[in-house]
């Protein structure tokens, strides 16, 4: 097989992946062998491949590559989620560019709609990932509205429903007033943002008093229906039992008394609005209060709203604090940092309203979750600090509200078959539901007959979360076919790797699932990524335009150079500081490892006897590589895989490319010995297994280039090296051997002498010194001779190793006169340095008055230069 020139990334990546899947290489069925199963966090189906998507596949890819050549049944299964908000957003989008309304459609043609949309854009982050390496099982590619994983969460449902745990209520909620459905608390993002404090003044009735109240929603006064004061605050203990008026819409609402209201806040005064907010709604059922809800679902006033009626709510902000100002109502505004909810989604901030919705008691569900993480260690996070979030959330955990006012998603089985509140039946299918409905009406004593056409399902679907919670057991079939051979096998998973953006929103809740549904774990290690920032620590995102295109970095870097570049500096949990430099340091290995195979490959293989020298190097090499593989098992254990990439790009590029290679090479036109080649050609197959899961592509291309290989003998399904014993001795008389080389070649560089003159060598001081390697040392530094002395060598440079002292005879191989000049100009000159800056720390006033550190930096280059002159004129005096 010829051997291109250079390394070609595009070519190899689409030859080797094409030839990965022709073999079925990533397939996995249940066998006898360890299973190894990873589930991957499901994509939105709206969305494309980002810097994040990239990093978080990478490390399941080094994952399940390592595990696969490790001899387990690597199983890695793919998919994407429907993502309600999202996917609806975008479809109501495409509906309007076609002069179409979402509400002007019936729900199934709505839902055609959606699916189209589905199957024309979902899944093209899938193909993406195949561009990166990743070596799923495609083969069960999921997506949570497919029917069997639909079937799952409605029999899910029904079943905790039938427990007890899922009710319906009348609660306040986070209403996505653009989306315009309901959002869960994790949903949302509060975020600190400058407003206005308003002061109003409201009129007390049959009073010429007036009260002042502070609000930094000034529209909502329209739904007003009372004002409370604290009952200590002895500033408005008159008002007891009063009433006050509402600016604009006149309503006469109560003054009423509650500890809740902070004296020191604003005016001490709170104006009660139950349908605008969580904490007014408790004090409004407390106190017996009106509910007046003044929003439409899109956020614009409705009827309450007099004459602001159709007006979104911050323009009416806006027009209402004037109207109140001409009419004397508003009394002054202060600049004030208000905290802001807003929908992870749409961005649009979030607005509490009083809504009929789906919940999931969770607290009794949460205990065995809290235990696995927390108390028995079943499930780890990596790294650990995330445990005290986890805590945070799991201790303090509300009702999940699964309900959502969208029409795309699992619809919620419950179907409505009379006008009271509790009318209702939870079936799997309509047929069911009527029966149960039958069932119901008849045991309440009403004697009528039920048809399809008499049932209404409910029009809301279940939150997307409410599907994913499900992902590890749902994809084995588990919910459907609890004792099914796959869920058996492969559950539960291994490793999961995510941000920890969704520790609570998909994490905790897949464990609380795990526990519920199989009494088991769904996973046994939780790997959770940092964020990819910019240089600059901000956030890659669209809207600063900072994050680059992904499928551009494949293209230009290679998916190996990415996949480098991003892991490098990946440490668990912690953000990645992304420049494109990085991609192509990982560029520059690829390219480093295919001149180092074309070099091999060049060589011309005799049957000589083999050269003392390579048999050392490679004797060496086996023992490092062996620490390697030790070393780089440690970190994968701990989960620190950019430390086990760098522990294997050290491997290859200081220790068997720049160390070996030069150290086993033959003299220029020779050919070198077979035993040798063999040696260095299967220590080279050992890194290609290490580099493997990191740098598939270009392992499997130079793995194949080595020899003729049959399917069967592909890198891809190799065998992961195994641990030996180490050999430290040899490492550490290596090191030493290489200080020694390291110390010839800076005397070489210093003195400008060429590689072709050869040099002498003695040794002062051979206590602990192996002569073993000295064979080494005389080919990497053309040293013709190695001696042992008993004093210093007069005339000769030296250096030390160590507690030994070399020494390199200069006689003939410099000009001692040049050398002489250029050492006495170089001592002059260092003697008048250190002399000014004497000069400078002898002033008291400079002392005295500079910046301690100024000082101290003055002081160190007084001692460099005293260290420099003293080994300037022992180098004179060497020369004579």
């Amino acid at each position: 097989m010829e051997i291109p020139s250079k390394y070609e990334p595009q070519r190899v990546e689409e030859q080797w992946y094409s030839y990965w899947m022709k073999h079925g290489y990533f397939n996995s069925v249940p066998d006898d062998r360890e299973p190894y199963s990873i589930v991957i966090p499901p994509p939105n189906v709206t969305g494309v491949l980002h810097m994040g998507h990239m990093l978080n596949n990478t490390i399941q890819d080094v994952l399940i590559r390592r595990a696969r050549l490790m001899g387990k049944n690597a199983c890695w299964v793919p998919g994407t989620d429907h993502a309600s908000i999202a996917t609806e957003a975008k479809v109501v989008a495409k509906l309007k560019e076609q002069g179409k309304d979402k509400f002007n459609i019936s729900r199934d043609e709505f839902l055609d709609h959606a699916w189209d949309w589905t199957h024309e854009y979902g899944g093209v982050i899938l193909e993406q990932l195949k561009k990166l390496g990743c070596s799923c099982d495609w083969s069960r590619t999921k997506f949570t509205m497919d029917d069997d994983m639909s079937a799952s969460v409605i029999k899910v449902f029904i079943d905790l429903f039938d427990k007890g745990m899922i009710y319906r209520g009348h609660r306040m909620v986070n209403w996505d007033p653009e989306a315009k459905t309901t959002l869960s608390d994790e949903e949302v993002i509060h975020e600190e943002r400058q407003g206005l404090l308003y002061y109003l003044s409201y009129q007390i009735d049959g009073s010429d008093e007036s009260v002042t109240i502070a609000t930094t929603r000034p529209e909502t006064i329209l739904g007003d229906t009372a004002i409370c004061i604290n009952p200590n605050d002895e500033r408005y203990s008159h008002l007891k039992g009063k009433k006050a008026i509402v600016p604009l819409c006149n309503r006469v609402i109560p003054i009423i008394q509650d500890e809740y209201v902070d004296i020191e806040f604003g005016t001490g005064c709170l104006k009660v609005t139950p349908a605008h907010d969580i904490n007014d709604k408790t004090l409004g059922e407390k106190h017996n209060l009106e509910v007046i809800d003044i929003f439409n679902e899109d956020a614009t006033l409705n009827s309450f709203g007099l004459h602001y009626q159709g007006k979104d709510r911050f323009v009416v902000r806006k027009e209402i604090s004037k109207e109140l100002e001409e009419k004397g109502f508003l009394i002054k505004t202060e600049q004030h940092l208000n905290k802001v909810g807003t929908s992870e989604r749409t961005k649009a901030v979030i607005e509490p309203r009083l809504s009929d919705q789906w919940f999931l008691a969770m607290e009794q569900l949460a205990k065995p979750a809290i235990d696995a993480v927390l108390k028995n260690n079943e499930v780890k996070l990596f790294p650990k600090k995330f445990e005290n979030t986890y805590r945070h959330w799991m201790e303090n955990i509300r009702d999940w509200n699964i309900s959502r006012q969208l029409w795309w998603g699992q619809q919620i089985p419950a179907y409505y078959y009379g006008d009271g509140q509790n009318d209702f039946v939870v079936a799997e299918s309509k047929e069911e539901a009527l029966v149960k409905a039958q069932q119901a009406i008849t045991s309440g004593g009403v004697k009528k007959v039920l048809t399809a056409d008499d049932l209404r399902q409910d029009e809301d679907v279940l939150d997307t979360w409410f599907s994913s919670w499900l992902w590890p057991i749902s994809v084995f079939g588990g919910i459907l076919e609890p004792n099914n051979k796959e869920v058996n096998y492969y559950y539960p998973t291994n490793d999961l790797v995510t941000g920890p953006d969704i520790l609570f929103f998909w994490v905790a809740r897949m464990i609380i699932a795990g526990y519920e549904y199989r009494n088991e774990r769904p996973f046994e290690n939780v790997y959770l990524t940092g964020l990819v920032r910019d240089k600059q620590r901000r956030k890659m995102s669209k809207s600063l335009g900072n994050s680059p295109d992904a499928l551009k970095l494949i293209e230009e870097y290679g998916a190996d150079g990415v996949r480098v570049g991003l892991l490098l500096s990946s440490a668990a949990g912690n953000d990645l500081m992304f420049d494109e430099t990085l991609c192509q340091q990982g560029k520059n290995f690829a390219n480093k490892i295919w001149n180092a195979f074309r070099l091999i490959k060049g060589w011309e293989v005799s049957d000589l006897p083999q050269p003392e020298a390579s048999s050392l190097g490679i004797n060496w090499f086996g023992a490092k590589f062996n620490q390697t593989l030790v070393e780089i098992e440690d970190h994968f254990s701990k989960y620190r895989i950019s430390d086990a990439l760098m522990a294997i790009y050290k491997l290859v590029w200081d220790d068997f490319c720049s160390w070996l290679l030069e150290i086993v090479k033959p003299a220029y036109q020779q050919p070198i010995d077979r035993e040798t080649y063999d040696a260095v050609i299967h220590l080279f197959e050992e890194n290609l297994k290490l580099l493997h899961p990191f740098m598939p592509f270009l392992s499997e291309e130079v793995w194949q280039h080595i020899a003729v290989r049959t399917p069967e003998e592909a890198l891809v399904v190799s065998q992961w090296p195994i641990d030996q014993k180490v050999n430290i001795n040899l490492i550490t008389e290596f090191d030493f051997a290489s200080e020694v080389i390291s110390g010839i070649r800076t005397i070489r560089k210093e003195k400008n002498i060429a590689m072709k003159d050869a040099l002498e060598l003695s040794l002062l001081n051979e206590e602990n010194v192996s002569k073993n390697w000295d064979v080494v040392i005389q080919k990497l530094t053309n040293v013709s001779s190695i001696s042992y002395v008993n004093k210093p060598v007069d005339g000769a440079l030296s250096f030390r190793v160590k507690s030994n002292e070399y020494f390199i005879p200069m006689s003939g191989a410099i000009d001692v006169e040049a050398e002489i000049k250029k050492i006495t100009e170089e001592l002059d000159y260092t003697k008048g340095f250190l002399q000014s800056v004497q000069n400078k720390l002898s002033n008291e006033r400079f002392v005295n008055n500079a910046p301690e550190q100024v000082v101290a930096m003055e002081k160190k280059k007084a001692a460099d230069a005293e260290a420099k002159i003293e080994t300037l004129e022992k180098s004179l005096a060497s020369l004579g």
